[in-house]
Parts: C-alpha cells; sequence; structure tokens
C-alpha cells in the first residue's frame, strides 16, 4: 500500500494499518509542526503512540536534534542469523536450549557474573571518560550488562523458516547506560527550552541546536550508546550460536549463511532528497536498496527477514514489528494464563504471568503491517519461532 498524505496544517505521510485516533493525530502534528523538521515526517506500518513523537515515525531535521524523540533504549535494535542446521536437528532438544539461554544469557535486571574478554577489549571503553557525568558511576554496571537482554519486550528465539532452516534471532539495546544517558540529555533539552522559554507543541519535545555544546555532547554519547547496542546483539549472539552449536553439532563452529545487525531506535547523518539531514527513526529500520531488516512479530507470529527498497518518501525505511495494540496494563488485565498458553502453542517459551502483557493477542497482526509496507520492503524469510526466551 502507497503513503497516505494526512489532512494536517503540517505534512505526514503514513503508511499505517490504522486510522490515527485524535492522540496519535495530536502527536504526529506535534512534532510536524517543528520549525526544522524537513519536508515531511513518515509514519510507518506499526504506528502508536510514545512519548513526544509516535513509536514507528521517520523524523528527519535540519541543524536540530529531539533526544526523547530518539528516546531511552538508544540503539534497540535487532539481530539475526541463518544457520546451516535444519528444523529435524531440533526434535526433542527445543526445552534444554531454552535452558541452557536462559543460564549463558543475563535477561531482566539481571547481568553477567564474569565479563568476557571481548567485551573487556572493546575500544568503546575507552571513550567512558567523555560520556555524560551522569553515567560516570555506570562503567562496572555498563561492562557486566554487556552481551545481557534487558526486559520488556526483548528477546532471543530459535525460529525456523519455509525451508525448513534454523535461524536465531535477538532484540536488545543499550541496556541500562544508554537509559540513564537519554534521561540525563533530555532532561537538560528540557531544562534550556524552559530558561529560552520556548514555545514547544510537548515538552518532550525540547531539542538541541546543531553546533551548541549541548549538541555535540548528546551526538557524541549518542554515536556511543548506539555502538554498544551493537556490539552488545553482537556478544550475545556469539554466545546464543555456541548453545545452538553443542547442541546440534556437538560443539563443531559453523559460519552463518546470512547476519544482520540493525537498529530501529536511533538517529544518524544522512542525505535525503538531495540534502545534509538528521534521521531519526523511532521504532523504524532503514531500508536503502540492498539493506537487510528484521521485522519481528509477536512471540506467537511470524517474524520476516527483508530487504530493502529505498523508498525515498519514507527516508528509506521500514517498521520495526507488529506494534503494539494494547498497553502493558491492559494486556495483563485482558488476558489471561490459559490464553497465554493457546497464544504461544508450539512454542518452547515461559507461560506465566511475568510474560502475559507480552502476549501476542497484545500486538498488531504482523501480516497486516507487512501487507502496508510492499513500496518499502520485499521479504527474504518468513521465520516462525520454536523457542522463544523472553527479558
Amino acid at each position: 500500500m502507497p503513503y497516505e498524505k494526512l489532512e494536517i496544517a503540517d505534512p505526514v505521510l503514513s503508511w499505517a494499518n490504522h486510522q490515527l485516533n485524535p492522540e496519535e493525530m495530536r502527536m504526529a502534528k506535534n512534532v510536524a509542526s517543528l520549525p526544522f523538521v524537513f519536508k515531511h515526517v513518515a509514519l510507518m506500518p506499526d504506528v502508536h503512540l510514545g512519548k513526544g513523537a509516535l513509536v514507528g515515525s521517520v523524523i528527519a531535521t535540519k541543524d536540530a536534534i529531539i533526544p526523547a524523540a530518539v528516546g531511552v533504549d538508544i540503539g534497540c535494535g535487532m539481530a539475526a542469523i541463518k544457520t546451516s542446521y535444519t528444523s529435524e536437528q531440533l526434535e526433542g532438544k527445543l526445552k534444554k536450549m531454552r535452558m541452557d539461554i536462559e543460564s549463558a544469557i543475563p535477561v531482566g535486571f539481571n547481568e553477567n557474573r564474569e565479563v568476557d574478554k571481548t567485551v573487556q577489549n572493546w575500544d568503546g571503553w575507552r571513550e567512558f571518560k567523555h560520556l555524560h557525568r551522569g553515567v560516570q558511576d555506570l562503567e562496572r554496571k555498563a561492562l557486566r550488562q554487556m552481551g545481557s537482554l534487558g526486559g520488556g519486550n526483548h528477546f532471543l528465539e530459535v525460529c525456523v523458516d519455509t525451508e525448513n532452516q534454523v535461524w536465531l534471532m535477538l532484540h536488545s539495546g543499550s541496556r541500562g547506560v544508554g537509559n540513564v544517558m537519554a534521561q540525563c540529555h533530555i532532561n537538560t533539552a528540557k531544562g534550556l527550552a524552559k530558561m529560552a522559554e520556548t514555545n514547544l507543541p510537548d515538552p518532550d519535545l525540547a531539542y538541541f541546536i546543531e553546533r551548541s555544546p549541548e549538541f555535540q555532547a548528546y551526538w557524541h554519547d549518542l554515536q556511543w550508546a548506539q555502538n554498544y547496542a551493537q556490539v552488545n546483539r553482537e556478544v550475545m549472539m556469539e554466545r546464543f550460536k555456541k548453545i545452538i552449536e553443542k547442541h546440534l553439532a556437538g560443539g563443531k563452529p559453523s559460519k552463518p549463511l546470512i547476519s544482520v545487525n540493525c537498529h530501529h531506535n536511533y538517529a544518524e547523518k544522512e542525505v535525503h532528497f538531495g540534502e545534509d539531514v538528521y534521521v531519526t527513526r523511532k521504532g523504524a529500520v532503514r531500508a536503502r536498496e540492498e539493506d537487510y531488516g528484521i521485522i519481528p512479530g509477536s512471540m506467537g507470529a511470524k517474524s520476516f527477514i527483508v530487504k530493502g527498497k529505498g523508498n525515498a518518501h519514507s527516508y528509506c525505511s521500514c517498521s520495526h514489528g507488529a506494534g503494539r495494540l494494547m498497553s502493558r496494563h491492559k494486556a495483563k488485565h485482558n488476558f489471561t494464563l490459559d490464553d497465554l498458553v493457546a497464544q504461544t502453542q508450539g512454542v518452547e517459551c515461559r507461560k506465566d504471568e511475568g510474560i502475559l502483557d507480552e502476549i501476542p493477542g497484545a500486538y498488531k497482526p504482523i501480516e497486516q503491517v507487512m501487507s502496508n509496507q510492499a513500496d518499502l520492503v520485499e521479504v527474504v524469510a518468513t521465520l516462525k519461532q520454536v523457542v522463544c526466551v523472553k527479558g
């Protein structure tokens, strides 16, 4: 489906798979009305309410950036590898695999007891002393959290594609250090806006002007956190891969047939419509021609490995998942454990109250989301999870 131009004062192009409600429309209008927004705001098919800006929005800006639009999970994204193993090799091993994954990769607020050499040797630690003073007491924690999953909708999955090939997939970001860092910069932006008496449609749209010291500090920290998130996924994927190799190949190392690692909460400097702009993807994946991306469904639905089509109107972007249909609180209120068991049938995963808010019924149907972005991406592989470990 091609985009729809929304009837509001400033340009918003929407690929949304639903009619925006008044609150979503207001949020889109607020962002589009900012004087430094370039051309238009692009809304992805999975768009839904966020803080300041809609989750599933792509915002190109000239000479300014909005820290809250990037959000607090800086560099959150996905990683996936296609293995040489087939689904037949998984038979009878799923529960033990899940237990080994849960034992090897910390989830929730947990961190690693020991730090891998790969983690210790990461170049990024040299820059830590130059990050925001608000995170200076978190270096040890950041060190121990690299290679950990986090909570909420973060997950690790063993999947099988339509050709019966086994894939490994995970979803995580920059952990506690990225969260605290983001909040520090958001608070600075809000403080500056208040001091300057800047007229904003929403306090969460406070911004930094390019060439200001605050902008430079934020941009520096943002790149660091995005790199941290990417390496975090690499470390977990390597550990994940070793567990699967132990179960399926007697520990013999294997080479991935396809490897993807992409952010979906981040900002980069890019060229669009012939101009240098800052592109903030808040719950969106870069989808230039030939870019690989990952679009997961819920824990009981299909997921998709895609290639971008380089659609200029979306700023070469696509959706980052199915998108929530209801809040976590509402999901816990509306569904029971029996519902969770029914909706995750055939998936080796926890089936307890701790993950009730992640029940598939709390998410939009992924097939509908995919049909709305046929002009943004082509599907490379369709996956179905058989093991899911939630954060």
